[in-house]
């Protein structure tokens, strides 16, 4: 890759990825809607707010590349959420068709399919069940990601991230924790693997408790080294010091589903 542009660099994952990309391609540009204050001498900024098209444009421009993890990354108002992540999802797809970019990954989320069961296994071919107005704007990503993909040639991975951190922190997250190396895997294979046209990989390690089948990303060579049953009894521990959440606690997507929820009353 020539020049990379990526994302949401004051967020927690851009941040993290200022530390860990650039070893491996040499030429990012780095954007957020506001510069990081840990911003180093010699890493190229453009500030872009994801809902101007112009901005966007400018922050794109030359790149072969995008990594996108920009947007408002909890959920939110639908106004929040309307500009930040679908009107900005739409800008930073349309910005890389008229410049020529070549691959896009979109940083998706569990949060597009959180209505289905801990109970459930799930693969990347299921009906999406969004939790919340934030996982409805990454299932739209990805519908995006597909049609730019099939109708203009770009090469899409959507990486649907579980829980990104140096270790999951509580029961929930022993079955979608993803180790920041293992990000960076998943992130190699989009920019790097000759065969990927539009793709679904779920962003999780090698976790035991696992609710999703991630076989299309190990087809690709995914090989996650974290292990989340390596901090079981941390995360069993953290868990005691939590309050029961009786719609929560049944669902993929956790709190996400419950906050708001009343469709049990709405039934009768």
């Amino acid at each position: 890759m020539k020049k990379i542009l990526v994302t949401g660099a004051a967020g927690g994952i851009g941040t993290r990825m200022r530390q860990m990309l650039p070893s491996i391609y040499p030429d990012i540009r780095w954007s957020d809607i506001r510069k990081p204050d840990d911003l180093k001498a010699g890493e190229e900024f453009v500030a872009a707010d994801l809902a101007d098209l112009d901005q966007v444009e400018a922050a794109v421009k030359g790149c072969e590349a995008i990594v996108h993890f920009g947007g408002f990354s909890v959920e939110g108002s639908w106004e929040t959420i309307l500009a930040a992540n679908i009107i900005g999802c739409r800008n930073m797809y349309e910005a890389a068709y008229r410049h020529g970019v070549k691959r896009v990954i979109f940083a998706s989320s569990n949060h597009a399919v959180g209505f289905y069961k801990r109970t459930e296994k799930i693969g990347v071919d299921v009906t999406v069940r969004p939790d919340s107005r934030y996982g409805v704007s990454k299932a739209f990503g990805e519908a995006m990601g597909a049609l730019y993909a099939d109708k203009h040639g770009l090469r899409v991975t959507c990486l649907r991230i579980g829980n990104f951190g140096d270790a999951p922190i509580d029961v929930r997250r022993l079955s979608i924790w993803l180790k920041p190396e293992d990000l960076v895997q998943l992130v190699r294979i989009g920019l790097e693997h000759p065969d990927i046209h539009f793709e679904i990989f779920y962003g999780a390690s090698d976790n035991a408790a696992a609710w999703w089948d991630n076989s299309n990303a190990h087809k690709f060579g995914y090989s996650p080294t974290g292990r989340a049953e390596d901090f079981r009894a941390q995360a069993e521990e953290a868990q005691k010091k939590l309050p029961a959440d009786p719609v929560g606690d049944l669902l993929q997507g956790g709190t996400y589903p419950s906050d708001e929820y009343d469709a049990d009353k709405r039934a009768r």
